[in-house]
C-alpha cells in the first residue's frame, strides 16, 4: 500500500468523522425512523450496523481506518446499534479502534454477544469482549447461535440485575433451530432475538416475529442482504418505478424498507466496507414504508428474478 493512498485514506476518516460535528448553517437532513425497545421503551434508530466479516481486517492500518471512516458515516446518518461478536475473528478489535478515533459516539448501542459451550467460560470472554470495545458495559448481550444457551442465559440475567449488561437477548442465523429457538422465546425474559429475515427468507414471519410481538421482545434483523449476494445479483437489475413511492433508490434500500415494513422488525444490521453504502443502508428507515400489498410485491419481484 502506497505511502499516498494510507494518508488519503486517513484524511477520508478524519473528514467522516467531521462530519459528526454540527455544521453551523447546515440544513439537517430527514433523520431515520427510531424504533422502541418494548421491554424498557427506550428509542433507537433501525438501522444498524453488522460486523461479520467486513470488519475482520486484523491489524492492517489501512483497513481499520476504512472501518473506523464507515463507523463515522454510520454515526453522522443517525445510525445507533453496532452489532459484533467473538466469532467475528478482528472485528471486535477494529469496533474498538474505530470507537477510540470518534471519541466514543454517544449515539451507540453497543451489542455483542457470548459464543462458547462452556457457561463457566462465558463471563470472562465477555469482559475480554467489552475490553476490547472500549465500553464500560455492553448496551446488549445476546447468546450466539443458543451455544451453551440455558448457563448463559442464567449469567446474563445475574449481570443485568448487576447493571453490567442493560439487555439480554438470543441469536440466530440462516433459520437454524427454529424450534428450540422458539421454545426459549416463549419462556425465557428476554429483550432482544436475532434472526435471519428478508424478501426471499422469511421463515421467521411464520412463528418467531408475531412471537416477539406478542412476548414484548424486540428484533434484530441479521443477513438483510443475504451477505451481500442478494444485493450483488440485484446489480445487475434497474429499480423498478415505484420505489420512488417509497423514497427507495436501490434495491438495498428496497430490502431494508420491506423488512422495517414489518411490525415486528426493531432493527436491520446490514454489514458494508463503503462509507456510501452505510449513508444509503441508514436513510432507507427514512420516509415511508411498503404497505402489504407492496411486500408481497417486493417478494414475489426477487422471487421472479
Amino acid at each position: 500500500m502506497s505511502t499516498t493512498r494510507r494518508d488519503a485514506l486517513r484524511l477520508g476518516l478524519a473528514a467522516a468523522a467531521g462530519l459528526l460535528l454540527p455544521q453551523a448553517g447546515a440544513a439537517q437532513d430527514a433523520r431515520p425512523a427510531t424504533r422502541t425497545i418494548p421491554s424498557t421503551g427506550e428509542a433507537i434508530p433501525a438501522i444498524g450496523l453488522g460486523t461479520w466479516i467486513t470488519f475482520n481486517v486484523g491489524d492492517d492500518p489501512v483497513l481499520k481506518d476504512e472501518c473506523a471512516a464507515v463507523m463515522a458515516a454510520f454515526f453522522e446518518a443517525g445510525g445507533g446499534m453496532i452489532d459484533s461478536s467473538p466469532m467475528y475473528g478482528s472485528s471486535q478489535a477494529v469496533v474498538g479502534y474505530g470507537l477510540g478515533r470518534l471519541g466514543s459516539p454517544r449515539a451507540l448501542f453497543s451489542a455483542d454477544k457470548v459464543w462458547t459451550s462452556s457457561g463457566a467460560d462465558g463471563p470472562a470472554q465477555m469482559e475480554r469482549s467489552r475490553r476490547l470495545w472500549g465500553v464500560p458495559r455492553f448496551d446488549l448481550l445476546q447468546v450466539h447461535n443458543l451455544l451453551g444457551w440455558e448457563a448463559h442465559l442464567g449469567t446474563l440475567q445475574e449481570m443485568k440485575a448487576a447493571g453490567a449488561v442493560r439487555h439480554v437477548g438470543i441469536t440466530t442465523s440462516e433459520g437454524r433451530r427454529h424450534d428450540l429457538f422458539e421454545r426459549t422465546m416463549a419462556r425465557e425474559p428476554l429483550d432482544f432475538v436475532q434472526v435471519s429475515y428478508n424478501p426471499l427468507d422469511r421463515e421467521a414471519e411464520r412463528r418467531l416475529l408475531p412471537l416477539a410481538a406478542e412476548r414484548g421482545i424486540a428484533v434484530i434483523v441479521n443477513r438483510p442482504f443475504r451477505q451481500g449476494a442478494l444485493t450483488h445479483r440485484l446489480a445487475r437489475e434497474p429499480v423498478p418505478d415505484w420505489a420512488a413511492g417509497i423514497g427507495a433508490g436501490t434495491w438495498a434500500q428496497i430490502i431494508l424498507k420491506f423488512i422495517l415494513a414489518h411490525p415486528a422488525v426493531t432493527v436491520a444490521i446490514p454489514a458494508t466496507t463503503r462509507v456510501d453504502h452505510v449513508r444509503e443502508n441508514v436513510a432507507a428507515a427514512a420516509g415511508p414504508l411498503p404497505d402489504d400489498s407492496l411486500r408481497e410485491r417486493i417478494s414475489g419481484h426477487l422471487r421472479a428474478l
